[in-house]
């Protein structure tokens, strides 16, 4: 999809755009800023470290195509993972402001994303401080659903807590045009799963067929199918205020 600006000018609406439109309708001059953060391309493969824990001086990505997982290492080599990164955020944004990285993120599959440093970032803010707002919304966001991450692993049953991160990230997806209420592609593996959601793999799995038999939710071959979206959401407790997307705030 592209925007096509005041002065004729094609700007690509990038999944960031797309996301940051949930709170700030865009201008033409915020598009063109935002398209300047997207000059420089790279590509990491799945599995090598692009975020290490404990670095410094670590520029930041905003991920345009692939899934990547935020996480922690312990001194026992346990991990885990704090979240999911899909189109659309940013990968290690606190490291271009914390002295050192607090955490590290592994590609999950092939990433193709744009490397961002402190000075683009402050540039972009003093132009257009709409825009500053708008990424200082996406970091609240995603403090929120940390919280409710915090509360699913240590309130909720395996079972909801599933089906409440199953739901959470078709939610995620939609945003950016890559999921509905019917479904959407996922490459999770469950042991990944497992590490996000505290549950061993053999749990996954069996909480997985739970969800299935029960009509609920499928997830098979790469793909999370909503069985019955509405009555899944009624059993998770899912509710979407945390994740604000109900539309622009900023006019």
């Amino acid at each position: 999809m592209f925007i096509i600006s005041g002065k004729g000018t094609i700007i690509e609406k990038r999944p960031l755009a797309r996301k940051l439109s949930a709170f700030v309708a865009l201008s033409d001059a915020e598009l063109s800023v935002l398209e300047r953060l997207h000059k420089r391309r790279r590509t990491f493969v799945a599995g090598r470290d692009l975020v290490h824990q404990g670095q410094a001086d670590q520029a930041a990505y905003i991920l345009l195509s692939g899934w990547a997982c935020s996480y922690k290492l312990l001194h026992d080599g346990q991990r885990q993972i704090v979240d999911f990164q899909i189109p659309g955020d940013f990968l290690g944004l606190r490291s271009v402001v914390l002295h050192v990285s607090d955490h590290s993120v592994e590609p999950v599959t092939d990433l193709e994303v744009t490397e961002v440093f402190a000075a683009d970032l402050f540039e972009a803010f003093a132009q257009t401080p709409r825009l500053a707002t708008a990424l200082l919304w996406t970091a609240s966001r995603d403090e929120a659903m940390v919280v409710e991450h915090l509360v699913g692993i240590g309130r909720r049953g395996a079972a909801e807590r599933m089906a409440h991160f199953l739901l959470e990230l078709g939610n995620r997806l939609t945003l950016v045009g890559l999921g509905s209420k019917a479904g959407y592609d996922c490459p999770l593996t469950q042991y990944l799963i497992a590490d996000a959601i505290g549950l061993s793999a053999v749990h996954v799995n069996r909480v997985l067929r739970q969800l299935r038999e029960d009509g609920l939710a499928t997830f098979r071959d790469g793909h999370v199918t909503f069985d019955d979206y509405d009555k899944l959401a009624a059993f998770a407790d899912f509710e979407t205020s945390y994740l604000d997307q109900l539309g622009p705030l900023l006019k």
